[in-house]
């Protein structure tokens, strides 16, 4: 059987942005479905961070990527996706966002 139709600029995937850490480097994308614009973080070096204890939300330096359960290769790498451990001043951090479809690292405080 032959496919009925070719595809479509909707239908085509792109790249995934491996966001590392280090200087902050954003990248607009091109236009996605819906006529929106997705901009997307190549690299970070803050993450927004929601103290549970205080209420109180805090931007923080980000000192390394300790693991990622998304993949043990992106661990050795420090590639940071929704999930990761980072370190910081005030402690552990899980990222909580997508920052290769958000443009925004933000994250909750694990340890102090």
């Amino acid at each position: 059987m032959r496919p009925h139709r070719g595809k479509r600029r909707r239908e085509r995937g792109s790249h995934p942005i491996e966001t590392a850490a280090g200087e902050v480097e954003r990248r607009v994308s091109s236009r996605v479905m819906g006529g929106g614009v997705k901009v997307r973080l190549k690299a970070a070096s803050y993450v927004n961070v929601s103290i549970p204890s205080t209420g109180s939300t805090r931007r923080l330096k980000i000192l390394q990527v300790v693991s990622n359960p998304a993949s043990v290769d992106y661990s050795r790498r420090g590639v940071i996706t929704k999930g990761a451990l980072v370190r910081t001043e005030a402690g552990l951090v899980k990222v909580t966002s997508r920052p290769g479809q958000d443009g925004v690292v933000n994250g909750v405080l694990v340890q102090a």
